[in-house]
C-alpha cells in the first residue's frame, strides 16, 4: 500500500551544513598553528555536514522518491522542493509524467481466423509508486508485455468486419470508441496490479494481412457492388410500378400483358443499364 510522506523543508538543513563547512574550515587552518584539537573538530564538523548533505534531495515537478529504510518501505514523497529526510534512508526515483507507447504492429488471427494487422497507442502513467516499484521487476517492460498481450486478446474476441459474421455487434473496423473502450478497461485490469493508470489507448493501425488483403478487397468490393446493385433494382421496380400506374389511372394508353411486358422490359434496362441506352424507334406495330 503506498502512503504519502511529508518530510521536512531542506532549506535550514542546507544553511546549517553550509556553517559547518565554514566553521570546519576555519578549524582546520587554526589547527595548523595552534592545536591538534582544532583539526579534529574541523573534521568532525565536515563529516557531519556531509552526513547531512545526504539527507538532502530536490524533486522535480510531476517527479517523485520512493524511500526504504534498510530493505523496510518508509513512503513516498510527491511534493516538489528541497527536502530532508533521514539521511540512512535509501531512495528511488520515479516519474509520475504521463508517457506514450507506441506498440508494434502485430499480426494475429481475428475471431473468425483470418490474419490481421493492429498496433495501438497508449498513454498512462505510474498511479501507485509502491506496486509499480515493489510489485513488478521493471513497471516499463511490464507495460510493454501487457499491453501487446491485451491488443492480442483483443484481436481474437472480435471479428475484423461483418462480412463472415452478419450478425457481429460489434466489430474491429466499425467498433469506434466502443472498441477502444474495450481495450482500455483490458489494458487497466492487466497493469492495475504495476499501479499503471492507463489514461487513453486507441488503435493506430487495422489492416488485414499481405497475404490475404487482395483477395479481401475483392470481396468487399463484391459485396458493395451486389448492394448498389439491390439498390438500383429496388429503385427501378419503384420507377417502372409507378410509371404504369400513371399510365393507366390517366387513360393515356390502353395497355394488354404483352406491351406492358415489353414497356416493363424496355424501362429495367433503361433504368439498370450501367451505360446509356440508344433509343430505336419502331415506325410499325409491336406486332409487326
Amino acid at each position: 500500500m503506498e502512503k504519502i510522506l511529508k518530510p521536512m523543508s531542506g532549506y535550514v538543513t542546507l544553511v546549517i551544513c553550509l556553517i559547518l563547512f565554514v566553521a570546519a574550515v576555519y578549524f582546520f587552518i587554526s589547527g595548523v598553528d595552534q592545536s591538534i584539537t582544532f583539526v579534529v573538530l574541523a573534521m568532525l564538523c565536515f563529516l557531519i555536514s556531509c552526513f547531512f548533505l545526504k539527507g538532502l534531495m530536490i524533486i522535480q515537478p510531476n517527479h517523485s522518491r520512493v524511500l526504504n529504510f534498510f530493505g523496510k518501505y518508509v513512503g513516498t514523497v510527491k511534493e516538489n522542493g528541497l527536502f530532508f529526510i533521514n539521511p540512512l534512508y535509501s531512495s528511488q526515483k520515479m516519474s509520475l509524467r504521463s508517457e506514450n507507447l507506441q506498440g508494434q504492429t502485430l499480426k494475429v488471427n481475428d475471431k473468425m481466423g483470418n490474419p490481421i494487422e493492429i498496433a495501438v497507442v497508449m498513454v498512462w502513467k505510474v498511479g501507485d509508486t509502491y506496486k509499480a516499484a515493489f510489485d513488478v521487476e521493471r513497471y516499463s517492460d511490464f507495460v510493454k508485455m501487457q499491453s501487446e498481450a491485451a491488443v492480442r486478446h483483443l484481436a481474437m474476441s472480435f471479428p475484423y468486419d461483418n462480412l463472415e459474421d452478419d450478425h457481429a455487434p460489434i466489430t474491429l473496423r466499425e467498433g469506434g470508441d466502443k472498441i477502444n473502450s474495450i481495450l482500455e478497461q483490458e489494458l487497466t485490469d492487466r497493469l492495475s496490479k504495476a499501479g499503471i493508470i492507463i489514461q487513453e489507448a486507441r488503435i493506430s493501425h487495422l489492416a488485414y494481412a499481405s497475404e490475404i488483403a487482395g483477395a479481401m478487397l475483392q470481396r468487399q468490393q463484391a459485396t458493395a457492388i451486389v448492394a448498389a446493385r439491390t439498390k438500383i433494382v429496388e429503385g427501378a421496380v419503384g420507377m417502372v410500378d409507378l410509371a404504369l400506374k400513371k399510365l393507366s389511372e390517366d387513360n393515356i394508353v390502353e395497355l394488354d400483358d404483352e406491351r406492358k411486358a415489353a414497356m416493363v422490359s424496355n424501362l429495367m434496362v433503361v433504368l439498370c443499364g450501367e451505360k446509356a441506352a440508344t433509343p430505336i424507334l419502331n415506325a410499325g406495330t409491336l406486332y409487326n
